[in-house]
């Protein structure tokens, strides 16, 4: 059985590259999907496919509708939502994917240090499982195949 994990969480750094890493290490049959990672290509996609916008909230709104549809298609498609929050970015889109996977009912798994367990205690409550280091969600991971 092989199952399919959105990675929610800031695209500033490469965490999803060693998430994989440390999934392959425990031997761990997973396939990962997740936000357009390219900054500039997710901010521009609206104009890239709809045209020049006449205004940046325009532009915006465009790339929006793209990225949200995109995520849509992907996180429906996922088994597992993880979404990691951590210290050094602000973190909307983050608890808005992982509101939308707890909507959708999808098993969700939240990261974030402790420092944010008072912010994110009512999005924590609702996930199924909330830790504080990627070897502990995939702790949780590897126990669906024990």
């Amino acid at each position: 059985m092989e199952l399919t994990v959105y990675l929610a969480g800031q695209i500033h750094d490469d965490w999803r590259e060693e998430f994989a890493k440390k999934a392959k290490e425990k031997n761990l049959p997973l396939t990962f999907v997740g936000p357009q990672t390219n900054h500039d290509k997710s901010d521009n996609i609206g104009e890239d496919i709809l045209g020049k916008q006449p205004g940046n909230l325009y532009k915006d709104d465009a790339a929006s509708d793209i990225n949200n549809f995109r995520t849509q298609v992907l996180m429906q498609k996922s088994d597992i939502v993880i979404a990691l929050f951590g210290e050094k970015y602000k973190q909307w889109n983050t608890a808005m994917d992982a509101s939308a996977a707890i909507t959708l009912n999808k098993p969700t798994i939240i990261i974030r240090p402790e420092s944010l367990i008072h912010p994110l205690k009512e999005l924590s409550n609702k996930a199924n499982v909330t830790v504080e280091t990627v070897d502990q969600a995939l702790d949780v991971i590897r126990y669906i195949f024990e």
